[in-house]
């Protein structure tokens, strides 16, 4: 064995941090009601992809990926949101 931990810690390690990137965006976007510098065509090929990547998780029926991906999905499509509506 190369590593000394589970796999599952490792995903759920990578997931905690990705997920929780987006959570001073989120906020900024938040506190300011204006998305400015976030890029439109970016978060809407970003949503996708985290969809997919659910869906992926799904499939595999693998925790780490789905819980991080409807957490950081929420977070990605609020601050979609507050782009289209705080244009």
């Amino acid at each position: 064995m190369i590593f000394p931990f589970s796999s599952d810690l490792v995903g759920y390690l990578a997931a905690f941090l990705t997920t929780t990137a987006f959570v001073p965006q989120a906020w900024m976007t938040w506190r300011r009601k204006r998305a400015e510098g976030v890029s439109l065509g970016m978060y809407i090929i970003l949503v996708t992809g985290i969809m997919l990547w659910l869906i992926y998780g799904l499939m595999l029926h693998a925790l780490p990926v789905i819980i991080a991906n409807m957490i950081t999905l929420v977070l990605a499509s609020f601050i979609l949101v507050m782009k289209l509506v705080y244009k």
